[in-house]
């Protein structure tokens, strides 16, 4: 697999309550990743941009809501999410990318 091909996988990282305690308690990270992507693109660009070592990956499909806008019903994209497991020891920096 290319470079290119691993920098477009991850696209960032999914942020909320839920995964922040995830994060601190079970080294649990989340991403909003390209709907291409499978488990081990997930893994070879995790290992690659933050040198660490994946223990597991988790791919959920999210499926858009049916929203109102105005007085027309519209509905939001799908996305693919992404929870990342790491080996003991292992710790992802988010700020390192910057």
């Amino acid at each position: 697999m290319n470079d290119q091909r691993l920098y477009s996988v991850l696209l960032a990282p999914h942020i909320s309550e839920k995964t922040a305690m995830a994060a601190e308690t079970a080294d649990r990270h989340t991403f909003r990743v390209a709907t291409t992507a499978t488990k081990l693109d997930v893994r070879r660009a995790v290992e690659k941009l933050f040198d660490v070592k994946v223990k597991s990956v988790q791919i959920v499909n999210v499926r858009g809501k049916n929203k109102r806008f105005g007085q027309t019903m519209g509905k939001r994209s799908d996305w693919k999410k992404a929870v990342v497991r790491l080996v003991e020891g292992h710790d992802l920096d988010y700020m390192s990318l910057s």
